[in-house]
């Protein structure tokens, strides 16, 4: 089998190794004593020595070694245990790499490429083992009755995967089987007669880790807010890792925070999800950050092949991606090589004849009259069929907007007519250029013409023309333009600081923006004019921060520059109204315009906000929130000493969030911070990490030192105000006056450039991968952060007004939410949807700010009703009458939903209430608020709300209840009788003397009113319209027809019974209840749904 490259110091030091084939570069090599006729001795001896040497694994008798002419370092590439399985390797490495080892040059670059090469292997025989076994289904349907049968969830609870693996209890281990489904982990043992079983929802995860211990080796904590969880003995731990993080990643999204962050449509139907889908799912978020495409993405094909590269002269080996406009082809080491070929540049893909020198060749050609040549494309036919009917449809769809666009044009006037409003105040002269300045969008970057000219700028021009040679250099040989060869020579070219002449094309370049500028021709334009006279919370904070943005600049002193930051800004909050404007985008976007068109800084923009920097400026920052966690671990992992001695980590991101959400704009000098922004247009988030790592290790020992946040905040400044650029004025130089300077005054001035390349070598080996894998394992953290947050807050509102327990209230909380995920688990989609629209709340009409808010519909209420009451659980129509009761009562704002406040109201009037506050809630539910009288007018609900706040200040008086009629005093007594056990004879026996005293009230008062209506009738209709407005028709509907009694005479007549005051005010355990109902809830609600699906 292939092997990972093993170095191999002394081949055969102890000739314990015979040579059976070789060639410049490889060596079948086979163990001694192994195969040999009359050999036993050897055998035995050499056995021997194996066991002496090695004690932990059994040798190989065969082994294909790798080696460079000239050195004395080998790398084992495969072994086997039968001449045949290695021989089958060697004649690979024969037929199809020992022909292109020899155009190297650089012996180096062999065992580079071939280490490459045995590792792709390695990769697709893993995927192919993979593959293999979740085609079995026959495993995996014995795996899903299995957990139908141990956990009882509904069918739409879609089993994901399953693992075989060990759980920990203390030093015990419980083997038995992981299942992962699209809601929950579940897990499953019964050995020696104890059974053990638990699920743990993905909302419940606030943290996932690896950890080694004495006892496991290798093992998976799963923490949630009650208790962790190790899993360990995995057959592929990486895999379950990382399958494990993707679906709580996935769920926590889409259940905490679906209106913020972006979830791709196919995640979005949990139905859909496989573990297949999930690997797919990575490997296309790892495309998508590598190579900065936009969301809308999607990948197709993953094939390895070897491109060639015309300026290191052969073919490097690497991965194609293809997406719906793009080939991507990246370097088995990544960030060796990146190539980036829109399709929208691409004029024909080809395939060519094929060598023994270049098997299954592809040429690509482009508009620029290039072409790039890949090799060893497996299923070279059906890959280039896809890639060319894609290519045929982008081509079609540009050459029919190309025509519509022409039609438009034919019928609308050649020049758009646009107009923008500026404060007045201007003289003649400065309105006419503001007359120009309302019709005209800037063709050209600021600073063209607003540059800073200071003293001293000579030599600073003099090194901008050395950087455009060696850039010029650079084009001819790497090529110019999106698809040009991305290689570290460039990237040491950035470091240096891009030429202005060059920024702004390079940064299209890089961030693929021109890609967006050429198939949106005219939507800049079109979007301003839409933009236009549009008033919202967007527009203000525009216009409040124009004036922020560099006002140290000359472009920005100028109507000209303050006009285009409007526009640009302007048209992307219309553009993205999710996002709208979020502060620091008018620093970005200031720097932007100073070196790009006015239309290239919007697509610029657009690029840095959907694509590079992913949920940084929505309404929670949640993107940039995540990264400060990633930053912290990475701080950890990879600054330990300085980790150690500042434990708490979160002073230091709470500095360093600025640096990511302004890339180091608001914090360097601005010829430095352009510099990082160079960087960052390049590498991407990679380089603002570096470049963090690097400041801080900068300044470990300084700020080990520190004794406050305050000092760790003054050094961090201290140190970031003073990196330079040596082309700037003010930076010192090195001349004998400045080397007469203390140490500690020439250690405060630092060069940027220096800074970013001390950057690259000690923190350059950090990835995409790993950042991508880092981001999806800290999300959940920040998620639940939040929903910590919005828990604390609901909480703190609701308690003044209760009197329930905290802990008891926080568990309370914890059941409502739950129950609005369970709809959204197993729920129908129409119900799913409608709970998680009623979950965002907005704060203010005028406002796009919203936070979340639980609320739960009826279906849901009643649910909850029946875990939480305090009188038996009968389950008859009477009870689910009360509910709906409780339910419209509790609805206040007439809008089918009951906020977390108004239950927990419920709640506390139920278990801490006195007497009288539970019999008028009982009262209250059984007259319809339906007759209250309801105002429908505007005007009429102002009147009413305005009444309501003057009432409230009258502490004393309590609003008068309608009186109950006979109908509605029968279904009272009844749920009276429903609330004692019946065992209780007293109580029925109280219950019975009540109503028969209520009775006899009520016929008294109804011979009464029938008396008094017949004496004076004309009296009797004034008196009717004389009651309040709230209960005045519903009075005079009931006096004619039947009797009806008061809440005070019902609570006079209860009083009289000492067997139901004491059962009223009978202290009653909400704990207990609480307990019961997480115990319930799912099993119940799950049976519940399913029976409601079914019938359906």
């Amino acid at each position: 089998m292939w092997l990972n490259p093993d170095e191999v110091l002394l081949k055969n030091v102890l000739k314990l190794w015979v040579t059976e084939r070789s060639n410049d570069f490889f060596l079948l090599q086979r163990r001694r004593g192994h195969g040999e006729s009359n050999s036993r001795i050897t055998g035995l001896l050499v056995g021997a020595l194996d066991n002496v040497l090695d004690s932990t694994a059994r040798v190989t008798p065969f082994r294909i070694l790798l080696q460079v002419p000239g050195s004395q370092v080998s790398w084992i590439i495969a072994s086997g245990a039968a001449i045949e399985e290695v021989n089958k390797h060697w004649d690979w490495l024969l037929h199809n790499l020992l022909h292109s080892l020899s155009v190297f040059e650089n012996k180096e670059d062999v065992a580079s490429f071939v280490k490459g090469k045995v590792k792709g292997l390695i990769a697709e025989e893993v995927q192919g083992r993979q593959a293999a076994q979740e085609d079995d289904p026959g495993k995996f349907r014995e795996a899903l009755r299995k957990f139908e049968v141990h956990f009882g969830l509904p069918s739409s609870e879609k089993l994901v995967t399953y693992y075989s693996c060990c759980c920990w209890k203390g030093r015990v281990p419980r083997q038995g089987f992981l299942y992962l489904s699209i809601n929950h982990m579940a897990f499953y043992s019964f050995l020696l007669g104890k059974e053990v079983k638990f699920m743990i929802p993905w909302a419940e995860v606030t943290r996932l880790e690896r950890v080694s211990t004495a006892l496991m080796p290798e093992a998976i904590r799963v923490t949630t807010r009650q208790r962790q969880r190790e899993f360990s003995m995995f057959l592929n731990l990486d895999e379950a890792f990382g399958v494990i993080g993707q679906l709580a990643d996935i769920a926590l999204r889409r259940l905490l925070d679906s209106k913020g962050l972006e979830l791709d449509r196919v995640l979005q139907q949990p139905a859909r999800i496989t573990k297949r889908i999930l690997e797919e799912q990575a490997i296309r978020e790892y495309v998508l950050a590598l190579f900065r495409l936009p969301r809308s993405e999607n990948l197709y094909e993953v094939a390895s092949c070897s491109v060639w590269t015309p300026h290191a002269r052969c073919h490097t080996a690497g991965t194609l991606y293809t997406t719906d406009s793009y080939l991507c082809f990246s370097s088995r080491e990544e960030g060796n090589l990146i190539l980036l070929i829109p399709l929208s540049e691409v004029l024909s893909i080809e395939k060519a004849d094929s060598t023994s020198a270049l098997p299954n060749p592809v040429i690509v050609s482009i508009r620029t009259k290039k072409a790039f040549q890949l090799i060893e494309l497996n299923d070279r036919d059906e890959l280039v069929e896809n890639m060319n009917s894609r290519l045929r449809a982008l081509q079609w769809k540009r050459s029919m907007f190309r025509s519509r666009k022409e039609g438009k044009r034919s019928v609308s006037s050649p020049t758009p007519y646009y107009t923008f409003y500026y404060d007045t105040g201007y003289s003649d002269e400065e309105e006419i250029e503001e007359h120009v300045l309302r019709n005209t969008v800037n063709s050209e970057a600021l600073m063209t013409a607003f540059h800073q000219n200071q003293p001293g700028t000579n030599g600073n021009k003099s090194t901008n023309q050395v950087k455009e040679r060696l850039w010029e250099d650079h084009f001819s040989e790497f090529g110019r333009g999106v698809h040009m060869f991305r290689t570290e020579k460039i990237q040491k070219l950035v470091a240096m600081g891009i030429p202005e002449s060059l920024r702004g094309e390079l940064w299209m370049i890089f961030s693929d923006a021109s890609s967006d500028l050429g198939s949106h021709e005219g939507y800049y334009a079109s979007l301003v004019q839409k933009s236009m006279g549009h008033n919202n919370l967007a527009t203000e904070e525009i216009e409040r921060d124009l004036h922020r943005s560099l006002p140290d600049h000359p472009a920005f002193q100028n109507p000209t520059g303050i006009a285009a930051l409007r526009r640009v800004l302007t048209a992307y909050a219309h553009r993205n109204p999710k996002i709208g404007y979020c502060q620091s985008m008018n620093i970005l976007a200031s720097v932007l315009l100073l070196y790009a068109k006015e239309e290239d800084a919007f697509w610029l923009l657009v690029a840095v906000c959907e694509r590079m920097l992913p949920d940084y400026f929505n309404r929670r920052v949640i993107g940039a929130q995540v990264d400060q966690s990633v930053f912290e671990e990475l701080i950890r992992e990879r600054l330990p000493e300085l980790a150690e001695q500042i434990p708490d980590l979160s002073t230091l991101s709470s500095v360093s969030l600025s640096w990511f959400l302004t890339l180091f704009l608001s914090v360097l000098p601005f010829h430095s911070a352009v510099c990082v922004v160079d960087c960052f247009f390049f590498h991407g988030i990679k380089a603002i990490f570096q470049l963090g790592l690097a400041v801080l290790e900068a300044n470990a020992a300084e700020l080990s030192s520190s004794t406050d946040d305050g000092q760790a905040l003054m050094i961090l400044t201290g140190f970031l105000d003073q990196v330079g650029n040596v082309e700037c004025p003010g930076f010192p130089s090195s001349s004998p006056a400045a080397e007469e300077t203390s140490c500690s005054v020439a250690k405060r001035h630092t060069n940027i450039t220096d800074l970013i390349n001390d950057s690259y070598i000690k923190f350059g080996d950090l990835t995409v991968r790993q950042i991508e894998q880092l981001r999806c394992r800290h999300r959940i953290q920040v998620l639940q952060a939040h929903e910590d947050t919005t828990k604390e807050n609901a909480l703190r509102l609701v308690s003044p007004d209760v009197s329930i327990p905290a802990e008891n209230l926080a568990d309370i909380y914890d059941l409502f939410k739950t129950e609005h995920f369970i709809t959204l688990y197993w729920g129908d989609s129409s119900a799913a949807a409608a709970a998680e629209a009623a979950a965002w709340h907005y704060c203010d009409s005028n406002r796009s700010f919203i936070e979340r808010q639980y609320r739960l519909d009826r279906p849901q209420f009643k649910s909850q009703y029946g875990l939480l009451v305090p009188w038996p659980d009968v389950s008859n129509q009477h009870t689910d009458t009360l509910a709906n009761r409780t339910f419209t009562l509790l609805d206040q704002d007439c809008d089918n939903l009951v906020t977390f406040r108004d239950f927990a109201s419920w709640l506390d009037t139920l278990y801490f209430g006195e007497l009288n506050e539970k019999i008028r809630l009982l009262y209250c539910l059984h007259i319809p608020p339906g007759d209250d009288g309801e105002v429908t007018d505007y005007q009429d609900q102002l009147k009413q709300m305005l009444q309501d706040l003057a009432t409230e200040k009258e502490k004393d008086v309590e609003k008068p209840l309608p009186l109950m009629n006979q109908s509605e005093f029968i279904q009272f007594c009844k749920t009276l009788y429903s609330m004692f056990h019946p065992e209780e004879n007293e109580l029925f026996q109280a219950i019975a003397t009540v109503t028969s005293l209520v009775l006899q009230i009520g016929e008294v008062g109804h011979r009464g009113k029938i008396a008094g209506s017949e004496a004076n009738s004309q009296e009797g209709s004034t008196a009717a319209g004389g009651v309040d407005a709230r209960r005045g028709s519903r009075s005079s509907a009931t006096a004619d027809n039947e009797w009806t009694v008061s809440y005070a005479q019902i609570l006079a007549s209860l009083l009289t019974e000492q067997a139901l005051v004491n059962f009223f005010e009978k202290p009653l355990d909400l704990s207990a209840k609480i307990t019961q109902a997480k115990e319930s809830q799912y099993q119940q609600r799950a049976g519940l749904l399913t029976l409601q699906r079914a019938s359906s």
